[in-house]
């Protein structure tokens, strides 16, 4: 676990995350209109059922993606405040790392990629 990094490297790693949460957000919508597209052409129960677990994960990713967002927001705000309050030797100073944003991060797209799995096999089956 690191404790610091420069923090050029860290605001570049805020960007990434971003654009990763922009992803993301992209993917729930996707899912999302496949569901109602999978529900519209099977009416059978057991299938409804598993179109509103999934879309039920749909919502709660997408709560987490917002979460997530707002914390690296968050985070890099206090970056830039501390380059703004200290500018002097800013490409060469460390900051403390945000290693709960990481792990946040890493987790949610371990679990996004698990449910994107099961929701391709439930797809794969029922288009």
């Amino acid at each position: 676990m690191k404790t610091e990094e420069k923090v050029y490297n860290q605001h570049l790693e805020h960007s990434d995350w971003m654009s990763k949460m922009k992803f993301y957000g992209d993917e729930i919508t996707v899912i999302k209109n496949r569901l109602a597209e999978i529900a519209s052409k099977n009416t059978d129960k057991d299938v409804l059922v598993e179109v509103e677990h999934f879309q039920n994960q749909m919502i709660i990713q997408k709560n987490n993606v917002d979460e997530i967002s707002h914390a690296i927001k968050i985070d890099e705000q206090a970056l830039q405040q501390d380059i703004k309050n200290n500018p002097i030797a800013v490409d060469h100073r460390s900051a403390p790392y945000h290693n709960k944003e990481k792990e946040t991060v890493d987790t949610f797209e371990k679990n996004f990629n698990e449910l994107r799995t099961e929701f391709k096999n439930f797809a794969a089956k029922w288009m």
